[in-house]
């Protein structure tokens, strides 16, 4: 990507997400995001078509960035590690995570939100993941673990004073890894 491009479209981002940092994202509009960004709305549009589609790319550039450059070599230790920088980016716009994953959300963002972490996810169970999986299709058993993850982000959202994203982080990385939700299995009784 030709680097103007990639400054520009970066700037967008950081504009979109500094405002809603300040006020909600339906008092927001293009002409907003364009001013903070430095940009007039022609510009704008060579890049978006709209606010929703600028949101779905910035919230993929924060997931992109904090990946890096391969998904495919992503180790257990470095997928905390991300998780940690992503929901630290969480935490700092709480109030927009809130929106966005709350019960009148974007349903069209919370799919992408979860699309994309079942690809991360489903990449991870093909190079050698969780081995107890077997007999559950890679794809559901990714759509399942993402659904929890972001129910759980969603649920750490909803908590007053918000807990750390370093608290955060074990929780959802529990609910990922699945160690520790069940400790054993109970006896019938009777």
């Amino acid at each position: 990507m030709d680097p103007r491009i990639a400054r520009t479209r970066r700037s967008l981002r950081e504009a979109l997400f500094a405002l809603a940092r300040k006020r909600p994202l339906d008092e927001i509009s293009v002409s907003d995001i364009a001013e903070r960004a430095g940009v007039n709305r022609s510009t704008y549009y060579q890049h978006y078509s709209d606010k929703n589609t600028l949101l779905a790319d910035a919230l993929d550039a924060v997931i992109d960035e904090a990946i890096g450059a391969d998904e495919a070599a992503i180790t257990e230790e470095e997928g905390a590690r991300i998780l940690l920088e992503y929901l630290r980016h969480v935490e700092a716009n709480a109030d927009l995570y809130r929106m966005l994953l709350g019960e009148n959300g974007s349903a069209a963002i919370q799919v992408r939100m979860s699309r994309r972490l079942q690809s991360i996810i489903v990449a991870a169970v093909e190079r050698g993941g969780p081995q107890d999986l077997v007999g559950v299709p890679t794809e559901l058993a990714a759509a399942a673990i993402s659904g929890a993850a972001l129910a759980t982000v969603r649920a750490w959202l909803d908590i007053d004073p918000l807990p750390t994203a370093d608290v955060a982080s074990d929780w959802v990385w529990t609910v990922i890894t699945g160690s520790g939700l069940i400790s054993e299995v109970a006896e019938p009784t009777g």
